[in-house]
């Protein structure tokens, strides 16, 4: 008796969206030219009120469409509205204004199903508007390794080790969610693949985006991965690193930190950033007791600091 050959695994694209109508129409243009397209589309949109709701549905029948109730949802928790829904064994993770070239599906399922169970996301390299060439051109940028997070707006996962570490943490709302849920991964026995020889365009502008709410999430996430996930020594070196930079023998490149860039820039360049900053220290430490209560210190091999 013939044994039949292993099923393929089903690809599910998950996308989170809000008032970018054009850029998610090339996005999900993208999408259907692709060849190997995914076995099913998850949008879940924020209430978007530039038309994006209608435009998907008259336009794009073929995507399964979730709308929030209003706008005030986060990130963090329309992924993983999209995440539960959808029914893959693979989740493609992707951003509303990211473009993929036609084989990025096929490459990255191929890419992924090479890789170990152990392997959890395949992150591909992702150009955007503003990439520094000191950056672009970084050895460490363009060297497949396993790495300590991920890029959100495009990557694929295993479904199964990604809903048995809780998805993103909804509590973060937006900003630091791929480091957190690595720093789970890395904890449960999983790893993070990232192949630069793949790349998508994310049109997002490179480092961290500025304004007084960006900053905000930036700051109050980064301590609570400090006190989540990092040795009491770790903390106090990296503090120590952000207000003596200058004391870095040799610089640290930052080139997994990719929203840490400019964030220095951002306090300096952002109307009342200083205080910003403080509202954001001090509302991380009020939360202080929740880190502690979920505090597992990461020492996987993989593991570094989000300083690097």
């Amino acid at each position: 008796m013939t044994a039949e050959p292993p099923r393929a695994p089903t690809v599910s694209a998950v996308i989170s969206s809000w008032n970018k109508k054009d850029d998610l129409r090339e996005n999900l243009d993208a999408l259907r030219a692709q060849t190997r397209k995914p076995d099913e589309i998850v949008l879940v949109d924020n209430r978007s009120g530039d038309g994006t709701i209608e435009m998907v549905r008259s336009e794009y029948p073929e995507v399964r469409l979730v709308v929030m109730p209003n706008s005030g949802y986060g990130a963090c928790e329309t992924f993983n509205i999209g995440f539960s829904t959808s029914k893959g064994d693979l989740v493609l993770i992707l951003d509303d204004d990211v473009v993929l070239p036609p084989e990025w599906v096929e490459k990255m399922v191929e890419r992924i199903l090479a890789e170990p169970e152990t392997t959890a996301i395949v992150s591909c390299k992702v150009v955007e508007p503003g990439m520094p060439d000191w950056y672009k051109d970084h050895p460490e940028v363009n060297r497949e390794r396993y790495m300590a997070t991920f890029r959100g707006c495009s990557s694929i996962a295993r479904r199964a080790p990604l809903e048995k570490a809780g998805w993103y943490e909804e509590k973060l709302f937006i900003y630091g969610n791929e480091r957190d849920l690595t720093a789970r991964l890395l904890n449960a026995g999983h790893r993070v693949k990232y192949c630069p020889s793949i790349q998508a365009f994310h049109k997002t502008p490179f480092g961290m985006k500025t304004g007084r709410r960006s900053l905000y999430f930036h700051v109050r996430n980064l301590w609570w991965f400090l006190f989540r996930y990092c040795a009491l020594l770790d903390i106090v070196a990296f503090v120590f690193r952000q207000i003596f930079p200058a004391r870095r023998r040799p610089p640290v490149p930052l080139v997994e930190s990719v929203g840490a860039i400019g964030g220095w820039k951002n306090v300096a360049s952002t109307k009342g950033g200083v205080l910003v900053l403080l509202r954001a220290t001090a509302a991380a430490f009020a939360s202080l007791p929740w880190c502690l209560r979920r505090r597992q210190v990461c020492r996987a091999p993989d593991f570094s600091l989000p300083d690097q």
